[in-house]
């Protein structure tokens, strides 16, 4: 964390030299300033936006901080990240523990019309705590000479994963962007409304998987970011870490539990995440024979799936295949 401050300090030193050349860059370029300029930090809130735009998309500016491939809890922000978000007319961002950096970034700011959203402040008390399973590893944290040991609960980020929630903030975007733009305000209206109907037929979908299964109990050999999932279809479920653990490498204890529940129960697939090296879930499939198939959190997209034109409609609608072999 000191290191963290420690770089935040010095990229905010250097977004008021930044600045000056990106405005001095955009007074050159008039297309540049007819344009909505949007940042986002992760890969739904992309996703999201350029849904609602449709084919106003190409008169928008639209970036995601992480580059393809990069996990969110381990990213930090460059200073021209920081001078993005200071130029921006809206700026998007998940809004928990991982996010701890936007804090000091927003404090500059060279549009002083700029519209933010943050989405845990919008979705509020519906906002979950992460949670620890019986088995699940622990993160272990150091602590300093005379501070507390006491652990503080921390919200589950990984909200974008209930297509009701999803719901909420597509319609958040649209409101955002056509108090930004009203002369296309109908369009962005309608584009939400025909988005949130396909969330919405995509919910029932899955609805359906899990009434009809056989068993309602999912295993990860990997971090569980599906917190808010698995409690909107009744799920329960085993993982090696919490959704934003930075532990890699489970313990002999944890293995062994996660093998000992699949022998038990007889759970057929032991699900992986994006980004993830797969080791821990390779082990537990060598040890039980189980199927290892990725559950994918949608967080962050490779490279090849980003220039595919990959979405998070198309992601979530592949994890329904998924599912629908873990729980039969």
């Amino acid at each position: 964390m000191k290191k963290m401050i420690a770089l935040l300090l010095a990229l905010l030193m250097a977004v008021g030299m930044l600045a000056g050349c990106a405005k001095q860059n955009d007074d050159d370029t008039d297309d540049t300033n007819d344009k909505l300029r949007i940042v986002t930090t992760i890969f739904p809130e992309y996703d999201w936006v350029k849904a609602v735009l449709g084919d106003q998309a190409d008169h928008a500016d639209i970036t995601m901080l992480l580059d393809n491939g990069v996990d969110l809890h381990s990213y930090q922000p460059t200073a021209d990240d920081i001078v993005k978000i200071s130029d921006c007319d809206l700026f998007l961002y998940v809004g928990g523990e991982s996010e701890g950096w936007v804090e000091d970034a927003l404090k500059n700011s060279a549009n002083k019309d700029r519209k933010v959203i943050n989405l845990l402040d919008v979705l509020g008390d519906s906002v979950k705590s992460e949670e620890v399973v019986e088995g699940m590893q622990e993160e272990e944290h150091e602590h300093e000479e005379g501070e507390e040991h006491e652990h503080e609960e921390e919200a589950d980020e990984h909200v974008w994963l209930s297509l009701k929630n999803a719901e909420v903030l597509v319609g958040t975007i649209s409101n955002a962007l056509q108090e930004l733009d009203a002369e296309n305000m109908e369009i962005y209206a309608e584009n939400a409304d025909a988005y949130v109907k396909k969330l919405a037929a995509l919910d029932a979908e899955y609805q359906t998987v899990v009434d009809d299964a056989t068993r309602k109990t999912v295993l990860f050999g990997d971090r569980f970011p599906f917190r808010y999932f698995a409690d909107t279809y009744g799920l329960d479920y085993y993982a090696a870490f919490p959704g934003c653990s930075s532990e890699s490498e489970a313990s002999a204890k944890t293995l062994s539990f996660l093998i000992d529940k699949i022998k038990e129960e007889q759970i057929p697939v032991v699900f992986h995440t994006e980004l993830s090296n797969e080791q821990m879930t390779d082990s537990i499939c060598e040890a039980t024979g189980a199927k290892k198939l990725l559950l994918h959190s949608c967080h962050n997209v490779s490279k090849d799936d980003f220039e595919s034109g990959a979405t998070y409609l198309s992601l979530m609608e592949q994890n329904v295949s998924a599912l629908k072999e873990a729980l039969n």
